[in-house]
């Protein structure tokens, strides 16, 4: 990994969102979705996946989430059982409530929280699986009070049964039964749009390749999503009291993901900028995806030593990192002074796949220094909110002639007309 001083460090990345030949194609297989529904889906589904499958083949049957069973290992049951209570119980405390606030004019002002009514996940096919975010994109959802969640993901290679076993278990899992195999921009346009077999859904969530990443682009606003994710990332800030190991395992962790993934160690410590890159160097080498790591290293990867740690603080807030780890003497000193992180891991022992897999917080985290103004996914994602307004008459003629100048200082009698009717027959009857 390249040593840099902090004046030479500059992370130019470009998110890749898409050639205009990607987008026209997307905007044409939305369009003949939305208008030949089934029969175009089942029609790209075959152009892209190979697969061809009938109507009724769409929804995943139920001997297949017991055959799955079947396939996969009992440990990884156990493990995506503890995973999902841990998730669960971190995203109970997230729940809202309804309020309702009676002033004693008689006004009553207020706030109703509903969670959605239906929402769809995305969970991709591809490279790798990830049954881990099934968990993090459903339990939310679920805690949140959503009635429906259905997901969709692209059908194997031998159609009917091929969908991933790990997969189908975190689902079942979760407690989702409705299942599609649908992948792509036409299975984004299925769950937009409906077809004669897949209802619409209010939300669309979970990552996708660049063509599902422009479709929920363009559906947003018919649909809510939840966001165009980047590629991974990690930051991690340390001192001497760093160990080596450690810290080159976990710039490693986040490498592997892509090659467009971002790996940075920010310490003061030259001694321990020497020796971690001659630790990734060495780990690097056992990896199974050492190509990957090694190419996101290259371009994406990088350490650089400050002058202290607080100039290291002002760096992290600059990157705003999906992932940040404080490995120093006294890590939580420095909390409070971040101000721009997707997920802080704090301490030696708390790895970010701890975050990923297992601990509760939801591994669904703003990218591409987003954490500016996003969040991780939670509850608040998937509920909806109204407000409540009943004011009283006496408040009315206390306070109608300031809402009437308010409104005509925009220019909008008819707005000051309905108060001013009210107004005048309140009046004339006392």
């Amino acid at each position: 990994m390249r040593i840099l001083k902090a004046s030479e460090f500059s992370l130019n990345r470009q998110v890749d969102y898409g050639t205009p030949k990607q987008l026209e194609t997307v905007k044409n297989i939305l369009r003949d979705v939305r208008e030949e529904k089934d029969a175009a889906l089942l029609r790209y589904t075959a152009l892209f996946d190979k697969v061809e499958l009938t109507a009724d083949q769409l929804l995943v049957p139920d001997a297949c989430y017991a055959a799955a069973y079947t396939q996969v290992e009992p440990s990884f049951i156990e493990a995506i059982r503890q995973a999902a209570a841990n998730i669960r119980t971190f995203h109970e405390q997230q729940k809202r409530r309804s309020w309702m606030d009676i002033q004693p004019d008689g006004t009553m002002l207020g706030q109703i929280v509903r969670p959605l009514a239906r929402v769809g996940v995305y969970v991709p096919g591809g490279k790798a699986s990830y049954p881990s975010s099934v968990l993090m994109n459903v339990i939310p959802a679920q805690v949140a009070g959503v009635r429906e969640i259905v997901m969709v993901t692209p059908p194997g290679t031998n159609g009917q049964e091929d969908i991933d076993p790990y997969i189908l278990v975190a689902a079942a899992e979760a407690g989702v039964r409705e299942v599609y195999r649908a992948g792509g921009a036409q299975a984004i346009a299925a769950l937009a749009y409906g077809t004669e077999t897949i209802r619409p859904v209010d939300k669309i969530c979970g990552p996708g390749n660049i063509y599902v990443a422009l479709a929920k682009r363009e559906v947003y606003g018919v649909v809510d999503i939840d966001s165009i994710a980047g590629p991974s990332e990690i930051v991690v800030l340390a001192d001497s009291t760093a160990n080596p190991a450690y810290v080159a395992a976990d710039l490693l962790s986040q490498a592997e993901h892509d090659e467009m993934a971002s790996a940075v160690l920010v310490t003061d410590s030259p001694a321990l900028a020497t020796a971690v890159a001659d630790e990734v160097a060495c780990q690097l080498a056992e990896l199974p995806r050492r190509h990957i790591a090694a190419a996101s290293l290259e371009h994406y990867g990088a350490i650089i030593v400050v002058d202290s740690l607080d100039e290291g603080v002002q760096i992290v807030n600059k990157l705003a990192p999906e992932h940040l780890e404080i490995m120093t003497a006294d890590p939580m000193s420095w909390v409070g002074q971040i101000e721009n992180a997707g997920a802080i891991f704090v301490g030696a022992y708390s790895a970010e796949p701890v975050g990923d897999y297992f601990a509760g917080p939801n591994h669904i985290i703003p990218t591409n220094g987003t954490a500016r103004f996003a969040s991780p996914v939670d509850v608040d994602m998937f509920i909806k909110k109204s407000s409540l307004i009943r004011y009283s008459k006496e408040a009315l003629l206390q306070h109608g002639s300031t809402i009437m100048e308010l409104a005509r200082r925009e220019g909008l009698e008819g707005h000051a007309k309905a108060i001013e009717i009210r107004l005048q027959a309140e009046r004339k009857v006392d």
